[in-house]
């Protein structure tokens, strides 16, 4: 059995779907539903069972033969700054998780996040002299990858930290403000005809922010590479290795689209001092591992999540 949690989310349901797309399907998701639509994202995927985080961990005796643990599930909102709530979720849940994989021998593979470089001053390499945090979410996530640290000349299964850089694709509709950018300009070109863009600050020019996007599939891709791969333990960072600016991100947008124009707009003082300008992943460790499954180009990528969102709302099943 495979056990995703997460696995009614965003990556967690790509990663169910890419699972099923091999044949496999017994499958366990921890996960909580909640009052929106996220359960859209499994409408058409095949899995054993469904449980929620707390059953997950209360119900285990019975758990023994795991072939993997994909660990995606997490309070993900950046915005979010009840410190204790978030530090219980992303990071006292992952080293249960952990405990849980360790004492079964099960490889774990989980979502760390880019955020863990707060501004990026100091490059973007799996490094501790790169690493800081700008919130809650970012130190939560921050603070298991250096609590694995701490222990990988202890474990002798299968541990993978996966840094994600900024994440895009289909089945994260449910996220709302948290969805990422290409959602929201896309609805943005639907609802006006323009895409609004922060103007620049700190010496960046209107628009030019740029971000190391990753197309969800090919985020799957590295996981489940990990998964089938011997690797050395520990944390990786998952990105593209290029970035891209918001301006492009939007001109991609608009050529998939057939119409539209930018807009900027003024850069909110609540984001000041906690906003990264620039993200690059430093892809030397991941292609070190033996990664060598590539990318989806840029403009491919954006055209085709666009023309899912215009045909289903952007799920994979309508």
């Amino acid at each position: 059995m495979i056990i995703v949690t997460g696995g009614a989310g965003f990556i967690g349901s790509n990663i169910v779907k890419a699972l099923n797309d091999r044949g496999v399907d017994d499958i366990l998701i921890v996960d909580h539903i909640g009052r929106g639509a996220k359960f859209k994202n499994l409408l058409g995927l095949r899995f054993r069972d469904i449980q929620s985080k707390e059953k997950f961990l209360t119900d285990t005796a019975d758990i023994r033969n795991v072939d993997a643990v994909f660990h995606m599930g997490a309070c993900s909102d950046t915005m979010n700054y009840d410190g204790d709530y978030v530090l219980h979720n992303n990071y006292d849940y992952t080293k249960a998780v952990l405990k849980f994989c360790v004492e079964r021998r099960a490889p774990l593979i989980y979502a760390s996040s880019a955020s863990t470089y707060g501004l990026g001053l100091n490059g973007f390499r799996e490094e501790p002299e790169c690493e800081d945090a700008l919130n809650p979410y970012a130190f939560s996530k921050l603070m298991f990858d250096r609590y694995l640290r701490q222990r990988l000349d202890k474990i002798t299964s299968k541990v993978i930290g996966l840094r994600f850089f900024n994440v895009y694709g289909p089945q994260e509709a449910h996220k709302n403000k948290m969805a990422s950018v290409f959602l929201h300009m896309h609805e943005q070109l639907r609802a006006d005809g323009r895409i609004k863009l922060f103007k620049g600050i700190d010496g960046v020019a209107d628009g030019e922010q740029r971000r190391d996007f990753v197309y969800v599939g090919d985020a799957v891709k590295v996981c489940l590479w990990f998964f089938d791969n011997p690797a050395e333990n520990g944390v990786y960072n998952c990105g593209t290795g290029q970035a891209h600016s918001y301006n492009e991100a939007a001109r991609a947008v608009i050529k998939a689209v057939g119409v539209g124009e930018i807009e900027y707009i003024d850069f909110p003082d609540v984001l000041r001092g906690k906003y990264q300008n620039y993200t690059q992943a430093d892809t030397t460790k991941l292609s070190g591992a033996g990664y060598d499954g590539g990318f989806t180009e840029f403009d491919d990528a954006v055209k085709e999540y666009c023309a899912m969102i215009d045909r289903n709302g952007g799920y994979f099943f309508d």
